[in-house]
């Protein structure tokens, strides 16, 4: 099983196609239960994602593999903290605490360029400390773009790597850092494979400010036709076809949302995909939809 569950919808109203808000903690636990029964291992949160850690840590995480990461350095740093590593153990360990664990499998940063700055040489010392200690078990970056990979993958000995991939974002293939992440060892998470929920938009249905892409969408309803694959279908065989890719991060707004991706399921894969990938930022990357 290569999905992972994303918990954001457990702690805050996210998604440009969620019409159905935070989940409520029975839901989020009911969400859970059936993620654990079809074999769905893995949880991936976020200290950033309001308080998704603490119902996470409510309903019991034990039998799960759970990722969290480190929101972005404060600048300047509380005076309580001496350095960057000091802020990063104490953020670990709230983290545990709301989770109700003693080590988590991942921990990853949130914003990479922290390691760039004047206290990355701290904060990378704290990361190795954490792991050194057996409280977490794999460290890693989450990304927004593979050129942040470039700085960025020397600087420590990552064993994560969380980036957008999806039919129209696909610069973690054509960039060459898909197959470079696997040389290097490096688990290889993706997330963003509906692209927060707008690749399961028709043309019809898009927000006003995404009809400059309409005849994209347009080619991509033709595909689907052609195909036999419904949106759902092919977002997640795509992203999931990939043998370099370890997990696909899902986010949902609640049970019957996991229960159709669970149903989405397809043992092939088509033999070619619709022509919809663009490098175009102001469509690929959700932190510009504000700008619109």
């Amino acid at each position: 099983m290569k999905l992972a569950l994303g918990t954001v919808q457990f702690g805050l109203n996210y998604g440009i196609a969620n019409q159905s808000g935070q989940l409520s903690l029975a839901q989020a636990s009911e969400t859970l239960a059936l993620a654990r029964l079809h074999g769905i291992a893995d949880l991936d949160t976020a200290i950033a994602y309001g308080d998704a850690e603490a119902r996470l840590g409510q309903i019991g995480v034990q039998s799960f593999r759970v990722v969290t990461k480190l929101p972005p350095l404060p600048a300047p740093l509380p005076a309580e903290f001496a350095d960057a590593g000091a802020w990063a153990k104490a953020q670990l360990a709230g983290s545990l605490k709301r989770l109700g664990l003693s080590s988590i499998y991942g921990l990853m940063l949130h914003r990479s360029a922290d390691l760039l700055g004047p206290e990355g040489p701290a904060l990378i010392q704290a990361l190795e400390d954490m792991q050194s200690d057996g409280i977490v078990k794999k460290l890693g970056i989450s990304i927004y773009a593979p050129s942040e990979l470039d700085a960025a993958i020397a600087l420590a000995r990552w064993g994560l790597v969380q980036a957008p991939f999806n039919l129209i974002d696909r610069r973690l293939q054509t960039s060459g850092w898909l197959q470079r992440l696997k040389e290097l060892g490096v688990e290889v998470h993706t997330r963003s494979a509906f692209l927060q929920g707008l690749l399961l938009k028709s043309a019809n249905d898009l927000p006003p400010e995404f009809l400059p892409w309409r005849t994209l969408w347009e080619r991509w309803q033709a595909w689907q036709c052609a195909s036999g694959y419904s949106a759902l279908e092919a977002c997640l065989a795509f992203a999931q076809s990939f043998p370099e890719v370890d997990r696909v991060v899902v986010g949902v707004d609640g049970l019957a949302h996991l229960q159709d991706i669970l149903t989405a399921q397809r043992n092939q894969v088509p033999s070619c995909w619709p022509t919809i990938a663009s490098d175009d930022d102001r469509l690929i990357n959700p932190s510009r939809w504000a700008e619109f």
